[in-house]
């Protein structure tokens, strides 16, 4: 039997999520959205082109949450997107209650599922998705350091002129400003960045890295980024559905790991078919670590926001 992903929110981010899922063939895929029309022609839309892309994955739009029954990952997109001049944090007191409201439908109708948390600001949608959902830690995770890393993979590649698939990164801490490029753990083909260019040079890469999403925005104008966001929550559902048990960077909730407690931050982690299967701890100079748990402080301050 095939597997069954549902994804919240018919925007961009959300049906560029469902259109990388079904090309993969990861599995069924049901796209909800509140507004009538949308996610189901979009869906029909999607189910069209799989004659040319070569996918055999069931599609469907709709509106109601009883079509999501029994999903075994939930991808949540919806809520508003930022715009010019925002910050992800400015979005917290109009997409909690819309997180709110999907996670409680979420859990009623796929109480076994696990919940990947795209939504902004993440890493306090994806605390406040874990506080409503009741499930365990290892089922709710945010999508932070994946997209994070794939931005700085794709500036380095462009930077050295090298294909993309032969670097590998690590970013860490809060899905913002505040996150952490650890220069150490980037390489391309195991050879370190700082080799192949100047530390100077490197850091300049990991300060776009931290701003890359307001680049896009401030680019756009009406909205923000939408395919990287959507590759990057469907390599994550890959590696649950498919079991592929993948070390990622994403937004797990930490019990004391590297000095940081009841907060949700972009770590390294297992991810396979039980959802986070393991936290992974890398060794961290003084100042990666102090970097790493300042932008947990700064998650911690937007927490308090919520009423939860």
């Amino acid at each position: 039997m095939r597997k069954k992903i549902t994804v919240v929110g018919a925007g961009h981010v959300g049906a560029t999520t469902a259109q990388v899922c079904a090309y993969k063939e990861l599995g069924d895929v049901v796209l909800i959205d509140i507004v009538e029309g949308v996610p189901q022609g979009k869906a029909l839309d999607m189910m069209q082109s799989g004659s040319l892309e070569g996918f055999d994955s069931n599609i469907v739009g709709t509106n109601d949450y009883a079509d999501t029954a029994n999903s075994d990952v939930v991808v949540i997109t919806a809520g508003v997107p930022r715009k010019p001049g925002m910050s992800r944090d400015d979005l917290i007191n109009i997409n909690a209650k819309i997180v709110k409201s999907v996670t409680e439908q979420i859990v009623k109708h796929s109480p076994n599922c696990i919940i990947i948390v795209v939504s902004n600001p993440l890493d306090i949608m994806a605390y406040l998705a874990l506080k409503v959902s009741g499930f365990d830690k290892s089922r709710v995770i945010g999508m932070a350091g994946v997209l994070d890393s794939a931005r700085f993979r794709a500036f380095i590649a462009m930077e050295l002129g090298v294909s993309q698939e032969d670097v590998q990164t690590m970013v860490l801490g809060g899905h913002g400003d505040s996150m952490v490029p650890l220069l150490r753990y980037s390489t391309v083909s195991g050879i370190p960045i700082t080799q192949l260019m100047s530390e100077e040079r490197a850091n300049e890469l990991a300060v776009r890295t931290q701003k890359g999403g307001g680049e896009i925005v401030n680019l756009l104008k009406t909205g923000s980024a939408f395919y990287s966001p959507g590759s990057s929550s469907a390599q994550m559902v890959e590696s649950i559905i498919r079991d592929k048990k993948r070390i990622l960077p994403c937004a797990a909730y930490l019990e004391g790991e590297y000095g940081i407690d009841g907060l949700l931050v972009g770590v390294p982690v297992k991810l396979g078919v039980k959802g986070i299967e393991e936290i992974i701890k890398i060794d961290l100079t003084d100042s990666e670590l102090s970097a790493l748990q300042a932008s947990a402080e700064a998650v911690k301050k937007v927490i308090g926001q919520l009423d939860v």
